[in-house]
């Protein structure tokens, strides 16, 4: 967000520079109100969507605009809830609003029509992330309201809105956590869960020393519009972080998982590449009254690839703990912003602990979308909508590249097993960006009979090393005639599927 100086207000009026003929994203127009865009102005921004070469197919996008953050997963009356913050005027950062998802089986989602609108005095500047829990027949939706002063100071409100079955939404009207006297402004992302039939939240903050933190609330005789705090979570908290965004604590089992983006890491606690990182730690048990998780683990990547952030996870009404990412990271620029579009979220993953490890893998119902069954061979050309299935024996050395063109360009995948590490490079794969945090990533593995599935949509690939031991998740734009695939050292086997979101059976 953009800090101005204390004689700017914001307006109606639309400011409108040129530079290298592209329009600037003022914080005037950033934050202009929905109802002051045109019915003109909307045909365009679709119109410019339309002609995008990038579109996925089977990821969740926004229909309009930019999609960041996966906020309130749940369940609710029989169906899986998800949303998607969205700014919906182009691929820039403005004023959000909610927009509501559902889905009766985790991989085929529908827009409802159901929004969550920045229209109150408590979040005028934005309905930012947050979670969701039923309660009775309602759907009690927690989020930070983003509020603007006349001099532009930032104002976080913890807030609520009830949804009903109809899809009604009425907002709670009151703040349900203020901004802390021991926080600044940064203090966001309030996730509710139940912990032993008692209802807590967390939400992810910076303190007056610059240093990041999460805090622990209890609802005081379970109302969600009756918050305390019961202290900052003791999760063996390195404090080089300046700020943790999008906190969340699942249990898996008995374990409890600690989900968040940990901003300004040290690299010297855990090294990572991307722009800002998404990490875990399992705890051994959860002490709710000293906020503490037990014998928690080293920090940890969610994700090697080059974009996996703010991911969401929730305990379904099953027990099983399921998370959803955005594919997209803040602060980065992307090839299909010119189409005034951004962003998707990744396959919806169940999170489960072997051997002390996480691993994250697709909910079963993905194997739905398989339309067509061959061996994995060499392909002059796919439609980029596949998924593949490999085995790869142990001391081998493998390399494919996908979304390959005829010079045998695109993105390579290299199974090093000899020396104990995969590496995904992107440097050929389409139009590059962000290039000054690298375009490769690598992760270590075993040297043993080894599996690898792979998910290709379009613009999105998904790899999943060991039923998810290791994940690479990321964004790619290749040009019109990368589509094919090649084996371009050793022997990989295994299974081609072409994939169709179309295609559903129960």
């Amino acid at each position: 967000m953009l800090f101005l100086p204390k004689t700017f207000t914001i307006n109606n009026r639309i400011e409108l520079l040129w530079r290298k003929d592209k329009m600037e994203w003022t914080t005037e127009r950033r934050y202009r109100r929905y109802e002051d865009w045109s019915n003109d102005e909307i045909k365009q921004i679709k119109e410019k969507m339309a002609q995008s070469p990038w579109h996925t197919h089977y990821h969740v996008e926004p229909k309009m605009g930019l999609l960041n953050d996966p906020n309130g997963f749940s369940y609710f009356d029989g169906k899986w809830i998800l949303f998607y913050q969205n700014f919906p005027f182009g691929a820039a950062h403005g004023l959000k609003s909610w927009v509501q998802l559902e889905s009766d089986d985790l991989v085929h989602f529908t827009e409802t029509g159901v929004k969550v609108l920045p229209d109150t005095p408590f979040d005028s500047h934005g309905a930012y992330s947050g979670s969701a829990m039923q309660f009775g027949d309602q759907l009690f939706l927690f989020y930070t309201g983003n509020v603007r002063d006349e001099n532009w100071i930032r104002h976080p409100y913890q807030i609520g809105a009830l949804m009903d079955k109809d899809g009604k939404i009425t907002k709670i009207d009151k703040i349900l956590i203020d901004q802390p006297s021991d926080s600044t402004d940064h203090f966001r992302d309030p996730q509710i869960f139940n912990f032993k039939g008692q209802y807590y939240a967390i939400v992810g903050g910076q303190d007056l020393e610059k240093k990041g933190f999460v805090r622990l609330y209890k609802a005081v005789d379970n109302d969600y519009t009756n918050w305390q705090a019961v202290g900052d979570l003791d999760f063996a908290n390195d404090r080089t972080a300046y700020m943790m965004e999008c906190p969340n604590l699942v249990f898996v089992g008995e374990h409890p998982v600690l989900l968040y983006c940990p901003q300004g890491l040290d690299k010297g606690v855990l090294d990572y590449d991307n722009i800002y990182p998404n990490m875990y730690k399992i705890g051994a048990s959860f002490d709710s009254e000293n906020a503490k998780m037990v014998d928690v683990s080293p920090l940890q990547n969610l994700d090697y690839g080059f974009e996996a952030y703010a991911t969401q996870a929730f305990n379904a009404p099953d027990g099983r703990a399921l998370a959803v990412s955005w594919l997209g990271l803040p602060d980065v620029s992307y090839p299909s912003d010119r189409f005034d579009h951004q962003g998707t979220f990744s396959l919806v993953k169940e999170l489960t602990i072997k051997d002390g490890k996480l691993h994250q893998y697709p909910v079963s119902a993905v194997k739905e979308l398989r339309s067509s069954e061959e061996v994995f061979s060499n392909r002059t050309q796919t439609n980029n909508t596949y998924e593949l299935e490999l085995n790869l024996e142990a001391n081998s050395q493998s390399e494919i590249v996908l979304l390959a063109d005829k010079e045998g360009k695109g993105l390579s995948i290299n199974f090093d097993l000899v020396n104990g590490q995969v590496t995904v490079d992107r440097s050929q794969a389409g139009e590059q960006y962000a290039q000054k945090f690298g375009t490769t990533r690598s992760c270590p593995i075993d040297n043993q009979a080894t599996t690898a599935t792979i998910f290709i949509d379009k613009s999105v690939f998904e790899i999943f090393i060991n039923k998810g031991e290791k994940v690479f998740s990321g964004r790619v734009f290749p040009h019109a005639d990368q589509n094919g695939i090649l084996i371009k050292s050793g022997n990989p086997t295994g299974t081609y599927y072409e994939l169709d979101y179309g295609r559903k059976t129960n």
